[in-house]
């Protein structure tokens, strides 16, 4: 007999509804003015909450853009997975866990670059921060499965191999020299450093 899952308290509730409207009115501003244009005051009023209540969620725009980023990875994440487990061979389901976490860091470029940053700079305390950590380290589990299919990669390897698979993803995104790159691009070179790392 399952037990039914206890009910949120008027006061949960309410933050809870805050920081739906919060992480809908960052997402909006974010998708449309792109992180550098976006005060937190507008997102404040967006969401119809005043400034402090909004830094209760979140101190700092990285924090907000991480908040609302984190989302969206993790949902990529499971889009390549389930791409990845209908994929036979290692660089192609490699390159099918990737691709929709690319096309997800590109839908707006300078955000994509700034959750970058702020995953690898921000303070390691936020739990926004600790979540897309959480997140990497996820990609980095799936990617080391993934690499574990060839016979000749044993686990050791696998998760090294994994580590460095994901770091060129980031850095590839990150990349100043990439910013103009389209997203077919950007996989074209993650596979090309992919393939040349596992053929090493």
């Amino acid at each position: 007999m399952s037990t039914p899952a206890p009910t949120l308290g008027r006061r949960e509730r309410n933050k809870q509804q805050k920081l739906e409207r919060i992480t809908a009115a960052a997402t909006e501003l974010f998708a449309e003015h792109g992180i550098d244009d976006v005060t937190t005051q507008q997102i404040a009023e967006k969401a119809d909450v005043g400034t402090g209540t909004l830094f209760l969620y979140a101190k700092t725009k990285g924090e907000l853009l991480l908040l609302v980023q984190n989302a969206h990875y993790a949902v990529a994440l499971e889009t390549g997975r389930t791409a990845a487990e209908a994929t036979p061979d290692t660089l192609g389901a490699t390159m099918a866990l990737l691709r929709p976490i690319i096309e997800c860091n590109r839908a707006q470029i300078e955000n994509g670059r700034t959750y970058l940053r702020e995953m690898v700079f921000g303070n390691p305390t936020d739990s926004h921060h600790a979540e897309a950590l959480r997140i990497v380290g996820d990609t980095e589990n799936a990617l080391a499965d993934i690499l574990r299919r060839d016979p000749s990669i044993d686990d050791n390897r696998a998760a090294a191999l994994a580590r460095i698979v994901s770091a060129v993803m980031f850095v590839t995104m990150a990349a100043s020299v990439n910013v103009e790159a389209s997203i077919d691009e950007i996989a074209q070179d993650v596979r090309a450093q992919v393939d040349a790392l596992i053929h090493a």
